[in-house]
């Protein structure tokens, strides 16, 4: 086994009480994606430190979730979060329209916890290969699949047994989308690589400001897909609070929920199920150029049109 870390990240505020749609959500549009009846119906799986369950946005967005961890005395039913980021990460996907909180990107995505990492943001390989595959294997009491996996953990070193897990949820058309990484030094021409965001069959996700400048921590490499909010980023955290954080990490769940309600409005038209490539060509099309370097940026700032 070998030891993994959390992508770092900053909490820059924690406030007991807030009402609003976080600014990092107004930025992409997704409440006009709301207005037209789409709100990311279905299932989306966070491998992370766990969840705050019983948080007032989330605690009704929550279906289930299982610990892979050491913590919690390794119970697989307890995966409560004691670190903070699982619970900000779900909360940016799928917190509640309440007019108590925050809201995230798709309020009504129903969310899979999968804990992999303590409360010092350590987990094992091992851990994180077991929740890949437990999401893959994962059927709802209707049937339902996990159709998009969000991960902020990166390792500089490049795990074969890893990639095969990624593979085969790709394979069966999971969306995976990966943060990018916190090591970038503001310059887009040295590379920065961090795995599973650097492999080719992940969408790996870079960071921008609320003015669309480039986080000054974002990785730069010839892998980013795309880039999303993820400076200053309001979302719920432990013990029903909420907090302002800063890293790729918050960038990240911005497009898994975006991804949650582009499943919903196609398959709608559509008829029909999406494969991963064609969810992945909806997710490059609905970017815009934000004019920065495409190993920064690559395809662009995701935006509900």
């Amino acid at each position: 086994m070998v030891q993994v870390q959390l992508i770092p990240f900053k909490v820059q505020q924690a406030f007991a009480k807030t009402n609003e749609i976080p600014t990092a959500i107004k930025m992409m549009r997704a409440p006009k994606k709301w207005k037209e009846g789409y709100t990311g119906r279905g299932v989306v799986g966070v491998i992370d430190t766990g969840c705050d369950r019983k948080h007032p946005d989330l605690k009704n967005r929550i279906i289930g979730g299982r610990n892979f961890s050491s913590e919690n005395k390794s119970n697989f039913l307890d995966f409560n979060d004691q670190n903070g980021h699982g619970t900000h990460v779900a909360g940016t996907i799928a917190a509640t329209v309440n007019g108590l909180g925050v809201s995230g990107v798709a309020p009504h995505a129903q969310v899979f916890v999968l804990k992999a990492f303590d409360a010092k943001g350590y987990g094992e390989t091992e851990s994180i290969i077991n929740a890949i595959h437990y999401a893959i294997r994962w059927r709802g009491n209707n049937g339902e699949k996990i159709r998009v996996l969000s991960i902020s953990f990166g390792s500089k070193e490049n795990h074969p047994k890893l990639h095969q897990a990624v593979r085969k949820a790709v394979a069966n058309d999971m969306l995976v989308v990966c943060a990018a990484g916190n090591d970038g030094d503001d310059n887009i021409h040295t590379t920065e690589r961090l795995y599973p965001g650097h492999y080719q069959e992940v969408v790996q996700v870079g960071a921008v400001d609320h003015k669309g400048n480039m986080a000054p921590f974002t990785n730069s490499n010839d892998e980013i897909d795309l880039v999303a909010p993820g400076v200053d980023v309001r979302s719920t955290y432990l013990n029903g609070k909420y907090a302002s954080l800063s890293g790729t990490s918050m960038a990240t769940p911005h497009v898994a929920g975006a991804a949650a309600i582009m499943i919903e409005q196609l398959e709608k038209e559509l008829g029909r199920t999406l494969t991963e490539p064609e969810l992945y060509t909806q997710l490059i099309q609905s970017t815009v150029s934000l004019k920065h370097s495409k190993r920064a940026q690559g395809n662009g700032f995701i935006l509900f049109s």
